[in-house]
């Protein structure tokens, strides 16, 4: 934990020691999968240091919310950063800007800023990656808990119906993801007829 601030380090805690078992996808591996993702696009997107910290910033918290409740984490989440990030010295207009960012990646995604389009994209980067189908087992193993999904016929259909609708908002999402995203669903597609 050396390489993070103080904040993230508190969040990070925070997410380790609250967050559910039964998170099996929003865990915080999630978290630290959609940190590394967002890193990676803030790069190709050549955004500015202060730009970069609150970006990180708002990963950490984009699933805080999940410490106390599974519907609207995204509001929860929003909570925590106003209650928690005063004390770290960030001004109300930096708040506001990640608090927008961690509103963007509610589902459906609807993101207006750069930056806001960035973390909607770290946030399901791994559509349009090898590890899709492991990483989409573990949310198919938490829906099962969470919203009572029965069978993987049912998960299909669900994951068929958001990849149709959903995509990517940066140039490094469009070019990097977006292609193999769309092989995805097209296995699913086939799966579904067969």
């Amino acid at each position: 934990m050396d390489n993070y601030l103080p904040e993230e380090k508190f969040i990070l805690q925070k997410l380790e020691n609250e967050l559910s078992g039964n998170l099996t996808y929003h865990g915080l591996h999630h978290t630290l999968d959609v940190l590394n993702a967002a890193l990676k696009i803030a790069e190709d997107e050549k955004i500015s240091k202060a730009e970069i910290k609150l970006l990180r910033i708002a990963v950490f918290f984009h699933d805080a919310g999940f410490t106390h409740v599974y519907k609207n984490h995204e509001e929860k989440g929003c909570e925590l950063a106003k209650e928690i990030l005063p004390s770290f010295g960030y001004s109300s207009e930096e708040i506001s800007i990640i608090c927008g960012m961690i509103m963007a990646t509610k589902i459906p995604q609807n993101p207006k800023t750069q930056l806001e389009k960035i973390i909607c994209d770290a946030d399901l980067d791994y559509l349009g990656r090898n590890d899709f189908n492991r990483i989409g087992n573990t949310l198919f193993e938490e829906m099962k808990i969470y919203a009572h999904l029965h069978d993987e016929k049912q998960w299909n259909q669900i994951q068929k119906n958001f990849l149709e609708k959903h995509h990517y908002y940066t140039r490094y999402g469009i070019a990097k993801r977006e292609p193999q995203k769309q092989m995805h669903l097209e296995k699913i597609k086939k799966l579904l007829s067969s």
